[in-house]
């Protein structure tokens, strides 16, 4: 894993735009089926909108039902990390990226085999780099 990358909150706001900076850096969430990659089937990988750092591949992506890009499995689990999120009255693991503290959104485990694992991603936390 490459260095930790540190901006100021002005510095990302400069970069991601408000929307953008509300989702990654805030915390927050773009509502169901309304993410520029919720539906998106072509091969690639997905990288960090922060950063750059490559998260998902194509091939872990399923339609979850749930609106919002779902993938089985990270490329390596050592891009992301997790921590228990107890907002709006409940208890799930929310998901950033490593490199540059990104929320990206939740995993739950109710997802497809092999792993049982459902990472459900915003798209404004997500680039798309088509292969």
């Amino acid at each position: 894993m490459t260095d930790r990358i540190e901006k100021s909150d002005a510095e990302w706001r400069a970069q991601l735009g408000e929307e953008r900076y509300r989702i990654c850096r805030e915390g927050g969430t773009e509502r169901a089926f309304t993410g520029k990659y919720w539906d998106n089937k072509a091969p690639g990988i997905y990288v960090c909108a922060c950063c750059g750092t490559a998260l998902f591949d194509a091939t872990a992506k399923y339609d979850s039902g749930s609106g919002w890009p779902s993938f089985w499995q990270p490329v390596d689990a050592q891009c992301i990390e997790c921590e228990t999120d107890t907002r709006y009255g409940m208890t799930r693991t929310e998901v950033h990226c490593r490199r540059c503290g990104c929320h990206l959104g939740h995993v739950f485990e109710d997802g497809p085999p092999p792993t049982g694992l459902r990472y459900c991603i915003n798209s404004a936390s997500l680039d798309f780099k088509p292969s």
